[in-house]
Formats: structure tokens, C-alpha cells, sequence
């Protein structure tokens, strides 16, 4: 093969050395000796390189980059080439030019000469820089996501709303919740720091935000001028006057969750379009975190009223008696069930005192539903607390008529205190009979029976006469005493036999020692085996008087 020369007498390959196909390359193509001499190019080149000539000097004609990456790489004619020129496996060469980003390839043409290859990366690099901020854009949402839905406490979620869009989205940013009373709520953050304060403003004052705090699609950042937010808008550690301001919704469940306020320091660019978007989609997110919360919140306040309701009251002792109740429910984690206990003192001293225990088929939620509503109706018809059977009808009624289909067994005791002793009328419906502890240790059984109510037509029942002496309880229970099934088997019943030696073991106790010990005898029984609700209350009268002062009191509603 012949070697020419060009006119400035540097030697280079003719034509078909190289091949001309490589000439009519889109990309630039450039063949510089290892003195850095330009021996050959192509259109492309010349069209990116205006000064680019046969024999000119790379260092006159393309970026310094590239002319120093060409004096490392040239060799000398002669010497093995591929591994010194191309660097296998080498990060490719990157530079600017002319507001553009290029990538270099280096390839050895023949004589020791470099070719360059040159490839315009810029959409390329806008493209993969664009990829990258999404990617990194989803994983913050996610993040953003599990953060905010990690709690369902309207406060943190508040708070982890406002750091996370001060980290990602902006230099400050402030949640601004509806108002309450007249006044927003706002959760300011700077960096790791937040506050929280009560802003009485008007949100016309700050352009876009009553419209975000309705729901309405934010307005565009260039329209609102950070000179005129008001002072409360502005953290006093911002350290300096906003650039940039940013307001969009936060979306709720239905209606509007609050707004989000963005403030950028002015060294900074101002929000783009793709930022604003962002910021959207990060709000959409953190609005349903927030509406999810509130409604938790709200759920949970009503289900502490209704529960509250339904919770058996707290006993004590009541004109010269002393009451005790224990409950348990079918499930440690619940707190209500299908069994109930109440304690109604009558409205002046001579008044019998109105003890209720009863036991509604099922077990959970809707029988506690039921047991309320027997509660509810039970209180309606205390003036007639004197006649049990006209109780147990009406009540039988109000039953038949709703919209429950279970039914339910109750006992009823009317207590009264005179001459030292306590008398007791009571009244089984369907329920298990009473037991009677003397201050002997002997126990016995009240004769009183009938049918359960919410059955059946009519209610018939007896009522038995009992009296107790100082030192006498009588105990009343549900079925989920005896029915309890445990022991060394797990299998066997505990039945009413067991539950009389135990209370046998309970003589002279006061009422509260009673329904303590029969309730941790039958727990130890079952042990973590499953059961139904337990309920027990006993009704003992005193060896001796209490004074009567606070004694007329009504139950409190709490926990027994």
C-alpha cells in the first residue's frame, strides 16, 4: 500500500485505505496523526468544527479535551495499536462543545493515526438525566407513601407530610389543614425542624391558596410573587426573602384535605413545570395519608363514646350492700361482648336497688349492639323496677318488635337493707339460678326460674324471696362460668359443682375478694383455651354498716 502526502508534506493513507464510506458518516468523523496533525475528516467534522483542515493542528481546530485525549493516545507508527489506542474496556471520552455534549471514540486507522468518532449525546444525556429524576422521583413517592400511611395520627402525618416536601420538594415547606373555629391549622418545616401554630388569616391574601384549600387545580407558580406573601407564610428561620413559591391541594376523601406551600430561597431557580407536577402527585399522596388519618381519628373517637356506653359499670357499695362485678370477654382483645351487669340504685332511701345480669345469645360486636339496647330499655322501665314479671314482659316486647333476631337470659335482683339484714327479690329469666354464699361456707341454690326473653310470646318466671345476714353473698353469673371448658384435658366443663366449691372457699370474704377469686379459678380453669363471655356479680352484705354519705350514688360507667 502507498502512502501520499498532503500539502503540508505530513504523509496519511490514500483514500482507500480507510474506505470513503466512513465520509458520508452523519456523525462527525476526524484522523489526526500522532503529532496531532489533521489528516483526514468528513463533512460532519467540518459542519461541528468550522476551522477544521487538512494538515491544521487539532489544538487550533476542536475543544482542548479532545486534543489532549489525542496526545495520550497516539503512538508511534509501528507499535501494536488496538490495546494502546482503544482502551478496552474504558469509560467513553465525554466533553462539551458549542452548548453540546459529546462522546469520543478513539480507533486506530493505519500508520500509527487516531480516528475520532464523535457522537452528539445530549438528548441522550437530557433523556437519561430525565429517566433518573423519575426513578428517583417514584422512589421518593413511595417512600413518601409508606411514611405517611405508617401512622394514623393525624399530628404525625402532618408533620412527616410537611419534613418530607421540605427535604424533596423545596427549601420550606407548610401544610395547611382547614380551619377549625376560624382558624388554620398550619405545620411549618425547615429542614429537620417543624412547628406548628393556629393562623387566624385570610387565605385570599396568598394568590391561589383558597382555591387550593377548596379542592380547585393549583395556579401556576409564575403567577404568584413571593414580595407579597404575608409574614406567617414566611418561617422566621427561612433566613431570607422566598425566590420561589409553590401552592397546590391536598386532596381528601371527598372533600379537600388542606394545601401544601412551598417556599424556594432566591439563589435557587424557580419551580418548572415538571417540579409543580411533582409536587402534585407528592400531594395527591399525602392528602389521602392525611384524609385516611383524620377519618381514623374520627372513627376511633366515636367508637370510644359507643364502647364507653356499652362497658359495665364500676361497682360499689350502695345504701348499706356492697356490689362487685367481674366481665370477661370471649376474646382478650375485645373489650365488649354479649354479656352485661348493671347496678341501679333507686331514687330516694326507701327505693329498692335494681341489680341486672344478663347474657345475649352470640358473642362480639352485634351481641354487645343488643346487650346496649337491653341496658337502654331496661333503665326506660326502673318505675316499674317493683314488678319483675311486668319488667321481663315489656322488655320481651321490645325485643319481639326489633330488628334482632337473638335472644337472651337475665336475671333481676331487687336489694334492699333492713333491721341489719339484706333482702333480695329474685327473678330468673332463662338464666342460671343464683347462688347463695352464707358466712358459714354453705351454699345454696335460690328457687327461681322462667323462660328467656326475645323468644317467645310470653315470659313466664317466678321470683324467690332470699335474705341475707351479715357476712352473706349471693352471686350471680353467666353460663360462661360453667360452661368453661379446660382443665388438665382442656376438654372438661367446669361446671356449676366446681363453681360452689370455689365460692364455698369465699366465706366472710368482701363482694370485690368474691368476683376476684371465681373469675381467676375459671381463668386458670380455661386457661389460653377458647370460652365465652364471663360475667359475675356479687351482692354481699357487710358485717357492718358504712356511713351513708355518697352511698346513694349511681355506678360509675368505667371498666369493672
Amino acid at each position: 500500500m502507498t502512502v501520499s502526502e498532503d500539502e503540508s508534506g505530513r504523509s496519511r493513507p490514500p483514500r482507500g485505505a480507510t474506505g470513503t464510506s466512513w465520509l458520508r458518516s452523519p456523525h462527525p468523523a476526524v484522523v489526526a496523526d500522532r503529532e496531532g496533525g489533521v489528516v483526514e475528516f468528513n463533512d460532519a467534522a467540518a459542519d461541528l468544527f468550522p476551522r477544521m483542515g487538512v494538515g491544521a493542528w487539532l489544538d487550533g481546530v476542536v475543544p482542548g479535551w479532545l486534543a489532549d485525549a489525542h496526545r495520550r493516545l497516539a503512538v508511534p507508527r509501528g507499535t501494536p495499536h488496538a490495546a494502546a489506542v482503544t482502551r478496552p474496556g474504558g469509560p467513553p471520552l465525554r466533553g462539551k462543545h458549542d452548548g453540546r455534549l459529546l462522546r469520543a471514540h478513539p480507533t486506530e486507522s493505519g500508520h500509527g493515526d487516531v480516528a475520532w468518532w464523535l457522537v452528539d449525546d445530549s438528548d441522550l444525556t437530557a433523556a437519561e438525566d430525565a429517566l433518573r429524576t423519575e426513578q428517583e422521583r417514584t422512589a421518593l413517592l413511595a417512600e413518601a407513601s409508606t411514611q405517611l400511611l405508617s401512622s394514623l395520627n393525624p399530628d404525625r402525618c402532618l408533620e412527616k407530610a410537611a419534613l418530607l416536601a421540605a427535604a424533596h420538594l423545596g427549601d420550606a415547606a407548610l401544610v395547611i389543614s382547614p380551619p377549625v373555629r376560624n382558624r388554620y391549622p398550619v405545620v411549618t418545616a425547615v429542614g429537620e425542624r417543624f412547628d406548628r401554630s393556629q393562623v387566624a388569616m385570610d387565605p385570599t391574601s396568598v394568590p391561589g391558596l383558597a382555591e387550593a384549600l377548596q379542592g380547585f387545580p393549583p395556579v401556576p407558580a409564575r403567577w404568584i410573587d413571593p414580595a407579597e406573601l404575608p409574614g406567617w407564610a414566611v418561617p422566621e428561620d427561612f433566613g431570607e426573602a422566598p425566590g420561589s413559591v409553590a401552592i397546590t391541594p391536598l386532596p381528601g376523601h371527598g372533600v379537600p384535605a388542606g394545601a401544601l406551600l412551598l417556599l424556594r430561597r432566591g439563589g435557587q431557580s424557580a419551580f418548572d413545570a415538571s417540579e409543580e407536577l411533582f409536587a402534585r402527585l407528592f400531594a395527591a399522596r399525602a392528602g389521602a395519608a392525611l384524609s385516611a388519618a383524620r377519618l381514623y381519628a374520627e372513627q376511633a373517637r366515636v367508637t370510644r363514646a359507643l364502647i364507653a356506653e356499652l362497658l359495665p359499670p364500676q361497682l360499689h357499695h350502695v345504701r348499706g350492700v356492697d356490689f362487685a362485678g367481674g366481665y370477661r370477654t370471649s376474646q382478650d382483645t375485645e373489650r365488649i361482648g354479649g354479656d352485661f351487669y348493671d347496678v341501679h340504685p333507686g331514687t330516694d332511701a326507701g327505693q329498692e336497688t335494681l341489680a341486672v345480669l344478663g347474657d345475649v345469645c352470640g358473642k362480639g360486636l352485634e351481641a354487645a349492639v343488643l346487650t346496649g339496647r337491653i341496658r337502654s330499655t331496661v333503665q326506660a322501665l326502673l318505675p316499674l323496677a317493683d314488678d319483675h314479671q311486668n319488667v321481663l314482659r315489656l322488655l320481651n316486647g321490645a325485643l319481639l318488635n326489633s330488628r334482632h333476631t337473638r335472644f337472651a337470659t337475665l336475671v333481676l335482683a331487687s336489694v334492699g337493707r333492713a333491721d341489719g339484714r339484706v333482702r333480695l327479690r329474685l327473678t330468673s329469666a332463662g338464666h342460671p339460678r343464683p347462688l347463695i354464699l352464707r358466712a358459714t361456707g354453705h351454699v345454696e341454690e335460690a328457687d327461681t326460674g322462667g323462660t328467656l326473653v326475645g323468644a317467645l310470646p310470653e315470659v313466664p318466671c317466678r321470683s324467690a324471696i332470699v335474705h341475707l345476714a351479715p357476712g352473706d353473698t349471693c352471686l350471680l353469673y353467666t353460663d360462661g362460668i360453667t360452661e368453661a371448658r379446660g382443665g388438665p384435658l382442656g376438654s372438661a366443663m367446669f361446671g356449676e359443682g366446681r363453681l360452689r366449691a370455689s365460692l364455698a372457699d369465699c366465706a366472710g370474704l368482701p363482694a370485690e375478694a368474691v368476683v376476684e377469686r371465681v373469675q381467676m379459678i375459671a381463668g386458670d380453669w380455661v386457661g389460653r383455651g377458647p370460652h365465652d363471655d364471663m360475667a359475675v356479680v356479687a351482692i354481699t352484705a357487710p358485717h357492718t354498716t358504712r356511713p351513708s354519705a355518697g352511698s346513694d350514688r349511681a355506678p360509675d360507667r368505667n371498666t369493672a
